[in-house]
């Protein structure tokens, strides 16, 4: 993978900006590892190798066991592998990662809201869309994955 732009370098405000939001979601009173699982099935669907292997290894550091990460992909057919807390957040991942196609339905809004307060519910949405314009800047600009360059 060769890297197209060093975006940190030309827009250091615009991603000082980003890293803003990103200070407040890892302070907003949500888990950990449940953001960093949320960013992880975000940048699964988004092909971002960069956050993948970011998000894996920041999973691996809160002690996730590695065949919990290795699933995360298909959540949903692993009953019993991840909570009902973890099951609703990772829905909510995808329904609004997919929000074009899917239109964030009443039902799947009343899953999050089963398992999230208000204030979690928005601060997740804020993860989710976060993760999702970080991905975006490295996937158009192919940022190589951390581990293939250290």
């Amino acid at each position: 993978m060769q890297p197209r732009l060093k975006y940190h370098q030309i827009s250091p405000e615009g991603m000082k900006a980003m890293a803003g939001v990103h200070n407040y979601i890892s302070k907003c009173g949500l888990p950990r590892i449940l953001i960093e699982l949320v960013y992880l099935r975000v940048s699964q669907i988004n092909g971002c190798a960069y956050c993948i292997d970011t998000h894996c290894s920041a999973l691996i550091e809160e002690g996730m066991p590695q065949n919990k990460i290795n699933l995360v992909s298909v959540w949903d057919e692993m009953e019993g592998l991840f909570s009902s807390r973890e099951q609703a957040a990772l829905e909510w991942a995808e329904i609004v990662t997919y929000a074009g196609d899917t239109h964030v339905p009443d039902e799947a809004y009343d899953n999050v809201r089963e398992e999230f307060d208000d204030k979690e519910v928005v601060d997740l949405t804020m993860a989710i869309g976060l993760m999702g314009a970080y991905n975006r800047m490295a996937v158009s600009f192919r940022t190589p994955p951390k581990s293939l360059t250290a």
